[in-house]
Parts: C-alpha cells; structure tokens; sequence
C-alpha cells in the first residue's frame, strides 16, 4: 500500500516562497511555514482506516490523491486535537450507514467488552410509559447469574418504577439508571382492573451496587418432553468466545438425550465473535468443512492482500469439527447434532453474529423465525491497536468485513424477517422454559401444527409504549468482531 508519512516523513517541512514581479529586483523570501508531524495518535486513526475500514474508497478524508503534495496529510491531521472527533469525522455516513465503529482512549475497554466484562448490577431491562404519560415504567427481561442482581432476589418480570424513591420519568431516567453506581428500586405490580390491567407501586424495594463481572451468555441449556418429543431449549445472550466450550457441553447434553427439535432463544443476543458463530452453526448443523457457512468481503486493499497472500479460499468461513485451541484450553472436538430444522426466537435486540448464524444456517436448514424483525447487521468489525507506539493506549474497533451466506444473500439492512410474527409480551414475563412464556408458547403451538392465533399482551392492554432499554445503553452492545491477527498479519496491496 502507498504509505504517505508513516516512516518516511520527516518531523518539518519548510515551505519557501519567493515572489516575483517582472524585472524589479527579487523581494525577501516569505518567512518558512513550519508544519508540524501530526501526533501519533492522530496517525494510527488515520492510517488504520485508510488501510482496513470497509467503506475507506467513499470516504475522501481517507483518500491517498487528497494528500498527495507535500505534507497535506499532517496540515489536515493537526485540525484535530480530538482524536474520537477525527475518527468520526472519517466514518462512511454515520448516522444512515456506519453506525457501529468506534474509538476509545484505553484498549482495555474493548478487551473487556469482547470477554463480556462490565461495571454492572447484573439485570437486563426495558423501559415503557404509558399512553402519552411521561411516567416511565421497567420491566427486568432477565438476571446475570451470581450478579447483585439475583443475590437481591430479583426475577425476570419485576416491574419497577422508582429509583431512589423518585418516580422514574423520561427526562430523570438516564440520570437515576445510567450515571450512578448505588441505587434502590421501588417495584410494582400488575392488577387487572374491568378493562385490563394497571400498574400499581408496592413496598418492596432493593438496594444495589454495581461489581466488575463476566456476564455467562448461556442463561439456560435444558430438555423437556412436547407433544412425545425431546426438546432442547437453549437461550443464549452473547457470541463470547469464553464460553465456546460450556455452549458445546450444552449441546452434548441436548444429544445424549436424544433431541429430535432444538428451540434456539435469541432475542436479546446483540452478536459477539464470528468464530463463537460458526462454531455454534457447526454445532446445530453439521461439522462438514467443505460446507461454507459465510463469505467475507473486505475492502479493496484487504480483498486483493488475501487472495494474494493466502488464496480466495481464504475469504470463506466453513464449518468446523474442532474449536481450536486456545491459551485457556486445548482443541476440542465440536459436538453436533445434525439437525434439519431448528426454531429460533428473534426480536429487534438480535444482531450480528445471531443474524450471521441465522443467515449462515438457511441455505441447510429449515430455520423457522418466530419473533419481530432483527436489527439488520451484516458487517463486522475488529480491534485495531498501536503496535508501533505502545505508549499510545487508544484503541479502535472500526467495521472491515461484510458477510454474505453461500447463496450470497447480504445486505438485509432491514433485519431478516420472521416466519411467525409474535411479540413478547412484556408485561407478562413468565421465567424461561415455561410452556406459557409468550413467544416459546408461539413456538410448541406451531411445533405440534396448531394454528398460532392473535395474541391479547396484557402490555398492550395498558397502553404500554417501548422507549429504550438497557442494551441500547451499552456503548457495544450489537457488534460483530473477528480475530484482528486475520488482517493484522497481511501485507497491504496498494489501494
């Protein structure tokens, strides 16, 4: 690749301009320009987007041609003395397009994220109001396992609506659920009333403080008997790669009970890692290796340094037969259980690595959607650290790959759509696994050739209305990333 001022460039540049005018005698020189080298930090944005992000050829900030005279590149560089605000600046149509990449001032940040690490209480929520009222109201989806959360004795379905005795509104919410690590919530309960139900507070209350945890993404594994068969049920939060093995003793569990149908609950997994994805997909369907499960297309530059260097080959994800061997455990045969049809509970929280799975499974599979429409990622993305400066802690994780499944299907920037359109019912949350629960309720009906019929929520019967919820408050929370040495070890085609 053309480098401009990576290693070459020199700290200065003088600019000497002389003028001239006809015959009279040469005036003094205009007095040297001296351009500073741009910062270190600066550089390593600018030139790991030039070299890796996705969309780098429709970005002109990015452009070799733009900089192509003297020292442009550091003049343009020395704009910024914000790092994040030059990083943004070089995204592809960040509000309609890029949404996903980001930067951040310590490395550590997304090394935690990645392993499913955070300063947390432990419950996942969403918040309503009800009707125009700005009165908000929550709704706990689910509990980490061993969090403060489930030590206080919370459960899926608590209904909340004070936090430190305050009524939760839509102009306090962030500031009382977001920006504080101690807090108590005051819940409520459901009652019906002639019309349908209300919202009424209670006495109880629980006080929290967040600790560092690691989420386990695998929040049930278990088989139960329908309609004369063995179902395995499994919900799964989160592609962490920490737990590649514990998803595989589940799957084992599931085939030494002799499943004959496989409900996959992924309706609050907002993605992870790529390889947790094949992994899975090998572990449903099949650990045939010639099989290709994703297609991956790079940039320009990247595209043309790996089938240069490794062969186009090198651009497919197959499935596998072994999950590798890491620092933490040795290789490890993948348990599958081969099957021809799978269901699989979807919902707008579900994206990336879930939608890749889903995308990559199709072409093999019968796999039945239940839910409301994902949230349309098909792009990934992967950790861009300062290896020439160790000094320099930022870190970047921009987008750099595409997917396409083996029948080239991508780009389904609306989300895929559901087989059997269900919503969960969020005032009514049964505990997971229950034949009642809204949407696995939706899933038997259908399993055993009933005709699922419309649903009366009991959220709806109160007028309840979505406004956020508390994976839309994690900086990270539906991202797509693949092994950085997979593009850090290439050596870069001109672009």
């Amino acid at each position: 690749m053309k480098r401009i001022l990576i290693k070459s460039i020199i700290p200065y540049i003088l600019v000497v301009g002389i003028v001239f005018s006809g015959c009279k005698k040469a005036e003094d020189p205009i007095a040297p320009v001296i351009i500073p080298q741009a910062n270190h930090v600066n550089l390593f944005v600018w030139n790991g987007l030039h070299d890796y992000y996705l969309w780098n050829s429709q970005v002109s900030g990015l452009a070799d041609t733009k900089f192509s005279k003297g020292d442009s590149l550091n003049a343009f560089l020395n704009h910024y003395s914000d790092p994040e605000k030059l990083f943004n600046n070089l995204l592809y149509k960040r509000d309609t397009i890029d949404k996903w990449s980001f930067i951040v001032d310590n490395s550590k940040t997304i090394s935690d994220w990645i392993s499913g690490i955070s300063k947390t209480m432990g419950y996942d929520f969403m918040l309503g109001r009800i009707a125009s009222s700005d009165t908000l109201f929550g709704f706990v989806r689910y509990i980490y396992k061993g969090s403060p959360a489930e030590k206080a004795g919370m459960k899926r379905g608590d209904i909340f609506v004070k936090v430190n005795d305050q009524k939760l509104t839509v102009s306090n919410y962030q500031t009382l659920l977001f920006a504080t690590t101690t807090y108590t919530l005051g819940f409520a309960t459901l009652a019906p009333t002639a019309t349908g139900h209300k919202i009424v507070p209670s006495d109880r209350k629980v006080t929290m403080t967040a600790i560092e945890m690691q989420e386990n993404p695998i929040l049930l594994d278990t088989v139960f008997t329908f309609n004369n068969q063995k179902v395995g049920y499994l919900v799964y939060n989160g592609f962490n790669a920490d737990f590649d093995l514990q998803l595989n003793d589940g799957i084992k569990k599931f085939k030494d009970a002799g499943i004959s149908q496989m409900v996959l609950d992924l309706r609050y997994n907002g993605g992870g890692s790529v390889q947790s994805s094949i992994y899975l997909a090998s572990m449903i369907y099949g650990t045939d290796k010639s099989k290709l499960f994703a297609k991956a297309q790079y940039n320009q530059g990247v595209q043309a340094s790996i089938v240069s260097q490794e062969g186009s080959q090198a651009l497919n994800d197959n499935f596998e037969t072994t999950i590798a061997a890491t620092d933490k455990h040795g290789a490890t045969p993948i348990n599958t259980l081969n099957l021809q049809k799978i269901y699989i509970i979807v919902s707008d929280n579900t994206a990336s690595a879930s939608e890749l799975l889903i995308n990559g499974l199709k072409p093999y599979m019968n796999v039945k959607l239940v839910g409301i429409p994902t949230v349309g990622k098909y792009v990934g993305s992967f950790t861009l650290t300062d290896d020439k400066v160790p000094s320099n802690k930022w870190a970047m994780q921009p987008i750099v790959v595409k997917y396409a499944n083996s029948l080239g299907v991508t780009d389904f920037i609306n989300g895929l759509t559901p087989d059997i359109t269900a919503e969960e019912d969020i005032a009514n949350l049964l505990p997971f696994g229950d034949p009642n629960e809204t949407l696995l309720k939706v899933v038997l009906t259908d399993m055993q050739g009933g005709a699922v019929t419309a649903m009366t929520l009991k959220s709806a019967q109160i007028g309840l209305r979505k406004v956020t919820d508390s994976q839309a408050h994690k900086r990270f929370s539906k991202d797509m990333y693949i092994n950085p040495e997979k593009l850090k070890s290439l050596k870069m085609a001109a672009q």
